[in-house]
């Protein structure tokens, strides 16, 4: 094909046609990646500043860190809407998968190691002989935004032995409840239940229930356990709860 380069009768065209070369695989040009507009690196608030995605993402893990760990990026881009963002919510599922923050990630053992529950259902055969504490949204209509709701029941006679809502829950915050609460039933001996949510995998509230001799156990989802939490939520989500 060299010798036919110098004669300007020859054209591109004819020497892909001899050669039997598609046009296309000719003229290709591998690209630097995938086909697709480059993410943009800042976000717009409501009051038109552009703010750096690395500011909005501290953000995103203060959400984390002080609410309730079952947030999904879902609930995240709520609460950044409600700091002032205009943000679209495949935006903040891509910050959070990239820098792993979905729900879904890897939960490592802080401290005292996790014991995960060998049956469903608990066969609690007196009172206070197993215990079950959980988290729910509580949508407060007054102030126009979810709080936690914290309960502890008995397992056996199904009582609310205590409970907390607050606009935000913390792992110092259960670790008072747990307190006050084996302070008043002096119980000992006790299995307490709970899902694996932050503020009950926090080092901190492990360490004392060790420190008190409660037997801490993970549950994993929809144990029927949880349906008593699930009826208070839908009940005050149906009902309306007043303002804190």
């Amino acid at each position: 094909m060299e010798q036919f380069k110098s004669n300007p009768m020859v054209t591109k065209q004819d020497l892909l046609s001899w050669s039997g070369v598609p046009r296309s695989s000719f003229y290709y040009k591998r690209g630097d990646g995938l086909r697709r507009r480059k993410p943009s690196e800042m976000t717009i608030t409501q009051d038109g500043e552009l703010i750096e995605n690395t500011v909005v993402l501290q953000d995103v893990e203060n959400i984390l860190q002080q609410e309730f760990c079952c947030y999904g990026y879902k609930n995240v881009w709520d609460e950044l809407k409600q700091k002032g963002y205009i943000i679209n919510h495949k935006k903040v599922y891509r910050l959070m998968k990239v820098h792993n923050l979905l729900f879904n990630r890897r939960i490592g053992s802080i401290g005292v190691p996790r014991q995960f529950v060998r049956f469903r259902k608990i066969r609690a055969e007196k009172p206070l002989e197993h215990l079950c504490m959980d988290i729910k949204y509580i949508h407060i209509h007054g102030a126009q935004r979810n709080a936690l709701l914290l309960t502890v029941i008995d397992a056996y006679s199904r009582k609310v032995l205590t409970h907390m809502l607050r606009f935000n829950i913390k792992k110092g915050d259960v670790v008072i409840l747990l307190s006050l609460l084996l302070m008043e039933y002096k119980i000992e001996n006790i299995t307490l239940r709970n899902d694996n949510g932050s503020q009950f995998i926090a080092g901190v509230v492990r360490q004392f229930l060790k420190e008190k001799g409660v037997n801490q156990e993970f549950t994993h989802v929809a144990t029927p356990e949880e349906r008593l939490h699930r009826s208070l939520e839908q009940q005050c989500s149906t009902r309306g709860c007043g303002a804190l």
